[in-house]
């Protein structure tokens, strides 16, 4: 291996290494940004745009680099966490469920078809998968300190028809994550092409 071609690896190693760091602050610092959306989902879920650098991340370099956003964004909001980490974790999972489908759709079909593609697929995964995390892992440990009688009735206030929590997982929690994950979705399919040379140090973002 030349000289040349060892300095051309360090410096791309750098720079994935800076832009992850980087990404993976925007992340931690969109999570503060969430907020409520009373009348379509109970006030205890949020909508956030903390996935968008991760998927940014995903498309620019890999699901791997998806993967660390997400992990790093929530080892750094354990420090300020009132959900005993269950929330990070839940998270985390979510997070990845998205990125990872997009961000291998899209290394083999790089183009903006691709993207979609894969952007969209990622979301429904993100969507379909809250259903057992939640039901199974979340909601479980919410239960210690919000009784679930407490949080159904959270969800009986907006639709009094709902019975049970796997239901409105179903009903609420699923398409919520979804349209969450499309926001995502469409603001990086507005700022890719034009960030993904500063990104990549390159004049067409390859």
């Amino acid at each position: 291996m030349s000289e040349t071609t060892k300095n051309k690896k360090s410096i791309t190693g750098v720079r994935y290494l800076t832009v992850t760091a980087m990404l993976s602050a925007v992340a931690y610092i969109l999570m503060f940004l969430d907020f409520p959306i009373p009348m379509i989902i109970p006030d205890f879920i949020k909508m956030d745009i903390s996935e968008l650098p991760a998927l940014i991340g995903s498309f620019a370099f890999g699901p791997v680099c998806g993967i660390f956003i997400c992990l790093v964004k929530n080892l750094l909001h354990l420090f300020i966490t009132s959900t005993g980490g269950v929330g990070e974790l839940s998270n985390f999972l979510l997070g990845v469920a998205f990125v990872v489908p997009a961000g291998l759709i899209y290394k083999y079909k790089k183009n903006k078809k691709g993207a979609l593609i894969g952007a969209l697929i990622g979301a429904v995964a993100m969507g379909v998968i809250s259903i057992p995390i939640n039901y199974f892992l979340t909601y479980p440990i919410y239960y210690n300190f919000m009784k679930e009688e407490v949080i159904l009735a959270a969800y009986q206030k907006i639709i009094p028809a709902m019975k049970n929590i796997l239901q409105c997982l179903i009903v609420f929690n699923m398409p919520f994550t979804i349209v969450k994950g499309l926001f995502s979705v469409l603001i990086t399919l507005v700022v890719y092409k034009h960030i993904s040379p500063i990104l990549k140090g390159s004049k067409n973002g390859k």
